[in-house]
């Protein structure tokens, strides 16, 4: 009897367990879909989920929306420092354009347990209580924004390693001994920039700039000598074909080989070697106009002559410049033909950047004779092969239309891309710079356009700086900051009044001037936000023109000053639609016209 009901007890049990399991998986299956379904119709992103660390929980898409974009508003207009040494360079993240997708991000926050699968769903819903879900959004930013800022700082470090360098003035070679020191990792500097930014767990951090040290080379005296030798030639042309062979001046030591390698046995920074120049029967100039009859572009602008030392420089650049011939193929460099920039030379010290702050440096003002050569030569559609934009907006010149030089640091260089020689004719005094190059104008000539504007405006800040010599809680502006921009460059090519290309020549960014506030030294350092410039709503380009009548012309108005020389970067504020203020030194209008003869290719900024 016992055996018996024991065997019923097991046919029993094992019939239970199979039944329990299924009313369990049943009531599971119908508490998940339950579960599911009344999420599924809810309007609000599960709990648990953040994106960059910002909670979302319970939000709308809306809701999401606002708040994440604020955050990173914040965190894209809150400037932070590049620090190497004594030197500091603020920027701020939205000057690199950079950006993230929040609309994606908060889409993907709120797909979050409403897929197809309620298996999947649960998971998801559980796995976002229990561990937390933080979305990641993607992330873009200008890259040639953050180059061209690596090469403008490395071109302000006072420790920078300098190559060696010659120049011929006057008849004397100068050459300048290389100098050892460092040169910016750009890689790990762009690394920590991005980084930087794109860390939403902390405040922006200073970031040390990384740098590696290296040797200058030494000085090659035979390989200079092999440059600048050369025996005298007359210059003539030819009218069938028509033709034009540009004199030559006979360039040579004045001294022995072994003399010179024995100068530069001495330890000094710079040496002066005599040479001896020997003047052709017939130079370029003198062949007549014949020999460049027509003009194909013009470009103006105007300074103020009150400063005398800034126009001392740009009279003394333009001449140097004034009457250079390119031969077809024959690249400029404005480095090269203008010189180091030294009292010897007879150049002035004049405002510039150094820093990103006001200083005075020796050849202050060049860099406005160097933009006003650089439009001349897009009207031309001669080829440009090396140019870099301001970091500052210098406004002689519209936004994307400048060209920065520095000695040892960035260079303008174009070559003679036509099929016939250039002669440039450049001019500074009374107030205006005019470059004009004239050469032969060809069967196949295009109306040359250059349209230029503003994109966007990016804010100042204000930075406050620690002051021991004022008083507890005065102030005293030492800067008064302007608003920087993003602009882009078209140079539009026609024929017939039809458009044959529209070629983007660059797209550049201009740091916002910072306002500087001294304040007394129980202040502590701060950076407050300027109020935000209203963005442009309909770009309204600044266009010059020409055509081989001179029928196109364009026009602007602005004012500003500024330039590099050696290891500076241009000192200027401009004053015109752009809502930036500043206290630019000189004013400015500028005009040009032009033709072209065959596509541009693109500008490498």
């Amino acid at each position: 009897m016992k055996k018996r009901i024991d065997k019923s007890k097991k046919i029993n049990n094992k019939i239970a367990i199979p039944i329990i399991a299924i009313c369990v998986i049943v009531f599971l299956i119908l508490f998940s879909t339950m579960f599911a379904l009344t999420n599924s119709a809810n309007e609000r992103i599960i709990s648990g989920i953040s994106i960059k660390g910002i909670d979302v929980s319970g939000m709308t898409r809306e809701e999401a929306m606002e708040k994440v974009n604020s955050v990173i508003s914040e965190k894209l207009t809150t400037a932070f420092d590049l620090v190497h040494g004594d030197s500091r360079t603020t920027v701020i993240p939205e000057q690199f354009e950079a950006s993230f997708d929040v609309e994606n991000s908060v889409n993907t926050a709120f797909e979050q347990g409403r897929n197809d699968n309620i298996i999947k769903n649960n998971y998801e819903i559980l796995a976002s209580l229990l561990f937390k879900i933080d979305i990641n959004p993607s992330f873009s930013y200008n890259e040639e924004a953050i180059d061209n800022l690596i090469t403008e700082i490395e071109s302000n470090l006072p420790d920078r390693m300098i190559e060696p360098s010659y120049y011929i003035e006057g008849e004397n070679l100068i050459i300048t001994k290389g100098i050892n020191g460092i040169k910016i990792n750009s890689d790990a500097l762009k690394l920590k920039i991005i980084a930087n930014i794109n860390n939403f767990y902390g405040e922006n951090e200073d970031v040390e700039i990384p740098v590696t040290d290296v040797t200058a080379n030494n000085i090659d005296i035979d390989a200079i000598y092999a440059e600048i030798h050369k025996e005298a030639k007359d210059a003539y042309f030819t009218k069938d074909p028509f033709t034009i062979y540009p004199h030559e001046t006979g360039v040579d030591f004045a001294i022995s080989m072994d003399e010179a390698k024995a100068l530069l046995q001495e330890d000094k920074e710079s040496y002066t070697i005599p040479l001896k120049l020997t003047t052709p029967n017939v130079t370029t100039d003198k062949i007549g106009t014949e020999a460049f009859p027509d003009l194909l572009a013009t470009y103006s602008t105007t300074y103020s002559t009150a400063n005398t030392n800034r126009s001392t420089n740009i009279r003394l650049a333009s001449s140097k410049i004034n009457g250079t011939v390119l031969m077809p193929g024959e690249t400029f460099s404005y480095n090269t033909t203008v010189g180091k920039r030294t009292p010897e030379a007879g150049f002035k010290p004049a405002a510039v950047y150094q820093g990103g702050e006001v200083a005075t440096d020796y050849g202050g003002g060049i860099c406005q004779v160097s933009s006003t050569l650089y439009n001349s030569v897009l009207l031309s559609n001669l080829q440009i092969v090396e140019r870099f934009n301001h970091g500052f907006n210098p406004g002689y010149v519209p936004a994307g239309r400048d060209a920065t030089v520095s000695w040892g640091g960035p260079d303008f260089k174009f070559k003679n891309s036509r099929n016939y020689p250039i002669r440039i004719s450049c001019s500074g005094s009374g107030g205006t710079i005019t470059v004009q190059i004239y050469g032969v104008k060809e069967a196949n000539e295009y109306e040359v356009e250059i349209q230029s504007w503003v994109t966007s405006y990016i804010p100042y800040q204000t930075i406050q700086k620690q002051d021991a010599s004022l008083a507890s809680g005065q102030t005293k502006v030492i800067e008064s900051g302007s608003n920087g921009c993003r602009s882009v460059c078209y140079r539009v090519l026609k024929q017939n009044g039809s458009v044959v290309s529209k070629t983007l020549l660059s797209s550049d960014t201009y740091n916002p001037h910072n306002r500087i506030v001294a304040v007394g030294s129980a202040a502590a350092q701060t950076q407050t936000p300027a109020p935000a410039p209203s963005q442009p709503q309909t770009p309204a380009p600044t266009t010059n023109s020409g055509t081989s009548t001179n029928t196109g012309t364009g026009s602007s108005s602005n004012t500003g000053t500024g330039d590099s020389t050696g290891s500076n970067s241009d000192s200027g504020n401009n004053s015109n639609s752009d809502p930036s203020t500043g206290t630019g030194e000189g004013t400015g209008s500028e005009t040009g016209s032009g033709t072209g003869s065959e596509p541009s290719v693109t500008i490498t900024p």
